[in-house]
């Protein structure tokens, strides 16, 4: 049986695995703070090229996010270092950024989360260094419509399992591994709370989604099978067959008439080339 728990947006809130139902003051925060997140995925467009090091693109987005009266989420959580996880090629997520510098034909992965105002804004992107080969940019733009097309199936009444499924669907319709190890998740006051949004399933399964609930959706992609492994820094996830793999993540909310993407890119600059 699912819980859903309706919350006033300056309520302490708990990761208590009930799923929190907001209302329009927490859906004005969180496009504030999704918002944040989006201008900073944009500003980081031109930075991208190969020489960069994954410590300079951290830096920066550290600096922007302090600079626009916010906090980066993941900076001191659960002992984790950095400002935002910077995966490269076969790194499916989680990856740490360091002096490793990009290379002409590396993807590469941004994901940040900027903590406004109390609200989280959680998103990644793709970005493509340099002279991209053909398979890795169609493993791209596979991606990121797999994520488009699990945003299509996020209305009130459906299922979370209904996102899942067409993800599936389209990933494996093109021959590549979806990611089961690592899923969406709720998020708002907190970082990581329930539901968990998985992005393998069966329609109709799952949690029914409500006017109110705010999840990401960010399926991790590989060009060769699903499986992954953690490497030894307990933080840095990549594909056991060494296989390129992709992401793309927004953060959304459960409206009466549909859902609204709070990490929408004010530029237009969602999917590479940027």
């Amino acid at each position: 049986m699912t819980n859903y728990q309706t919350v006033a947006p300056d309520e302490t809130q708990l990761r208590d695995g009930t799923i929190k139902l907001h209302g329009p003051e927490a859906f004005e925060g969180m496009r504030k703070a999704g918002r944040l997140a989006a201008e900073n995925l944009d500003a980081l467009a031109p930075l991208v090229q190969p020489g960069v090091t994954t410590a300079a693109i951290d830096d920066f987005v550290r600096q922007f996010t302090l600079d626009h009266g916010a906090v980066p989420a993941t900076l001191g959580y659960r002992g984790y270092a950095h400002s935002c996880c910077i995966s490269i090629n076969h790194v499916v997520c989680h990856g740490i950024p360091s002096d490793k510098t990009l290379k002409d034909g590396d993807i590469v992965n941004i994901d940040v989360t900027p903590l406004l105002d109390g609200w989280h804004g959680d998103s990644s992107r793709m970005y493509l260094v340099g002279d991209v080969p053909l398979k890795a940019r169609r493993l791209v733009e596979v991606t990121y419509e797999c994520l488009m097309l699990g945003i299509e199936q996020a209305r009130p009444g459906a299922h979370l399992g209904d996102i899942g499924a067409a993800i599936q669907r389209h990933a494996e319709g093109n021959r590549y591994g979806v990611v089961r190890e690592f899923c969406g998740h709720g998020v708002g006051r907190l970082f990581h709370d329930a539901p968990e949004v998985v992005h393998a399933a069966r329609a109709g399964t799952g949690p029914e989604l409500v006017p109110g609930m705010f999840f990401t959706i960010e399926p991790m992609i590989n060009l060769g099978k699903s499986p992954v492994k953690l490497l030894e820094d307990g933080w840095t996830a990549v594909t056991r067959d060494r296989s390129l793999s992709a992401q793309f993540e927004h953060t959304i909310g459960i409206t009466d008439e549909g859902c609204e993407v709070f990490t929408l890119s004010p530029k237009g600059l969602d999917k590479p080339p940027y």
